[in-house]
């Protein structure tokens, strides 16, 4: 028997930052000039002079900031490939090539004084990438415990006894009258558990998670029978695409526990997957209703899913609720991350 492990017993790797993610661009252009403004602090003999260095330095630092940006963003792909020591080296090395053609051929527009203050910029801008690549390990550390409990508690969540216990009731209504549908629902309430809870990789098959997704609404159309419709768009779906698991069903669960089920005639879900460019979208929509008695749920599982997108693709993902009259749409867009062949 294979040996069990918590998901919080699986830490994130060491790894490099994702130099094409727009959040972390964004910090390495807030800490550079960070330090580029407390040297001139630093440096500066009175408040008047503050200014005129920070716009001594800035000559210098936004072509290395830059031209660094830029080489490791065409590197990316490279770069996360080799192991993390590795990889820090290569970086380290880039930014000091980078900063010493800037400051070789730059020279005379920087005013360089001699070469001592050419390799005083060189150390520094080592220094300064040494420190950036400390802060986003410690930040990959830190958030990896928060990655996998909200993982995790996203699984808690899901599996939720009123879903275990209907469905039960729901076969228990068959078992007689169609043994082999019943055996049928048997089978999908045990792939789903097993799938649910035997993957904790960082990122899943799409179209594993569109499976989990069929198996969980096959359950709930036992239960609801006529009441419930569903309309798989999926034509567009790239069948290789990746996304962070746990991610559709709950969604799907959502829609069922808060738009169908309140409503006596039912309704349809609308469940809508494609790419765009670099992009992938995920709606879902499905009725709400207008008037009388209807679920008022603490909204746990969306909000898990906001949290767990934050964490792990920063400001490339995007996720989006949109309400009105009789209708409710969740829609989410996350980087299009392609399986490794």
């Amino acid at each position: 028997m294979p040996e069990s492990r918590s998901i919080n017993q699986n830490p994130m790797p060491d790894v490099l930052p994702n130099f094409r993610n727009l959040g972390v661009v964004l910090r390495i252009m807030l800490i550079a000039n960070g330090f580029g403004v407390l040297i001139a602090l630093a440096l500066a003999d009175s408040l008047a002079d503050i200014w005129q260095r920070m716009l001594h330095g800035s000559a210098f630092l936004q072509p290395v900031l830059l031209s660094n940006l830029l080489f490791l963003y065409a590197a990316s792909g490279r770069l996360a490939s080799m192991a993390y020591s590795r990889g820090v080296g290569t970086v380290l090395v880039i930014v000091a090539v980078l900063a010493w053609i800037a400051a070789k051929f730059g020279g005379e527009l920087l005013g360089l004084a001699d070469e001592f203050d050419l390799w005083r910029r060189i150390v520094l801008s080592v220094f300064v990438a040494m420190f950036v690549l400390a802060y986003f390990r410690l930040r990959a550390q830190s958030l990896s415990p928060a990655i996998s409990g909200a993982r995790l508690q996203a699984l808690q969540t899901r599996i939720r006894p009123h879903f275990l216990f209907n469905s039960i009731n729901a076969v228990l209504g068959i078992v007689r009258s169609e043994p082999k549908r019943a055996e049928a629902a048997l089978e999908d309430m045990a792939d789903l558990f097993r799938m649910a809870m035997s993957d904790n990789r960082e990122l899943v098959a799409l179209q594993q998670e569109v499976e989990l997704s069929r198996r969980y609404l096959a359950l709930e159309q036992l239960r609801l029978g006529e009441r419930i419709k569903v309309d798989w768009q999926i034509q567009d779906m790239p069948g290789d695409a990746l996304i962070p698991p746990l991610m559709l069903q709950p969604l799907l669960e959502n829609a069922v526990y808060h738009g169908i089920e309140p409503m006596q005639e039912g309704g349809e879900i609308v469940i809508r997957v494609y790419r765009n460019g670099k992009e992938l979208h995920l709606d879902v929509y499905n009725p709400r209703p207008t008037q009388g008695l209807h679920h008022n749920g603490n909204k746990m599982a969306l909000l898990n899913i906001r949290e767990r997108l934050a964490l792990q693709f920063d400001l490339e993902a995007k996720y989006s609720v949109e309400t009105g009259a009789g209708y409710y749409r969740v829609h989410i867009m996350i980087p299009y991350i392609k399986e490794s062949a």
